[in-house]
Formats: C-alpha cells, structure tokens, sequence
C-alpha cells in the first residue's frame, strides 16, 4: 500500500534537516507555502527576500533561484522553487496532516483548482508582469 504509514521513504519533521523559506511578505505564492507549513505543523527558518528592494537579483539568492522568484524552499541539499511544486513536495515527504483529500475525485478538484491559480490567475499580478505592462502601457 502507498498509504504513509507503509512508506519507509518518508521523513517525519523531526528525522529531517531543517526547511528554510526564502519568501516575501506580499507574496501570494510565499503565503501559499507559510499557510501550508503551518497546516502540516513544519517549522521552518524564515529568510526574507525583499522585492521591492531586488534582493531576489543578489548573486546568493541567485544561486538558489536563477528565475529570482520566491517562494524558495531549502531541504538539506534539496531546493525546490515555485510554490505548488514545493506544496506536492511537503505533501509527499510530510505526509501528516494532508493537505489534499485522498479521495482521487476530490483530490483532481484541488488540484486543477490549484493549477488553475498557478497558471492562469497567478502570472497576472507578478511585479514582473506588473512592471512590463505599466513599462509598455503606462501605469493606469
């Protein structure tokens, strides 16, 4: 069975390495991963990455995110960047409190309702896309 109890390849919050985020404040996706740690009861070292600021363009942060994007998330020598890939990871390895039904039918809701947010609502309000439009447009 894949059920988590059967499953010798996950680790329990306190056998593993510390989680390290690398998130801002305003971000939608950071905020997607913090409600998430917290619902899984993760704790985690918070490292801020102002936006605003472009930190994310700092060679340190550079060598974690090439795409200078948070969220960031440090696992040992796993970094994993983007949130829905760094949720199904938690989800994966942190299987206690579950963040998605087992139901098959109702974890595909979630998931393509996630997507959808992920690709379809999500790229809109990115301070990159912002940028460009008000660059190209102007900012009414």
């Amino acid at each position: 069975s894949r059920s988590p109890k059967n499953r010798s390849d996950v680790s329990s919050p306190s056998s593993s390495s510390k989680l390290v985020l690398y998130s801002y404040w305003q971000s939608s996706c950071s905020w997607r991963v913090r409600f998430a740690l917290k619902l899984k009861g993760l704790s985690y070292e918070y490292k801020a990455v102002d936006l605003a600021k472009g930190e994310q363009f700092t060679p340190e942060f550079e060598k974690l995110n090439q795409l200078h994007f948070v969220p960031v998330l440090v696992d040992g020598d796993l970094v994993v960047s983007d949130s829905y890939a760094i949720l199904m990871y938690l989800e994966e390895k942190y299987p206690h409190n579950t963040l998605l039904p087992v139901d098959p039918r109702l974890r595909a809701i979630n998931l393509q309702a996630a997507s959808i947010i992920s690709s379809s609502i999500q790229p809109l309000h990115m301070l990159s896309v912002l940028k460009y439009i008000e660059e190209k447009i102007g900012p009414e």
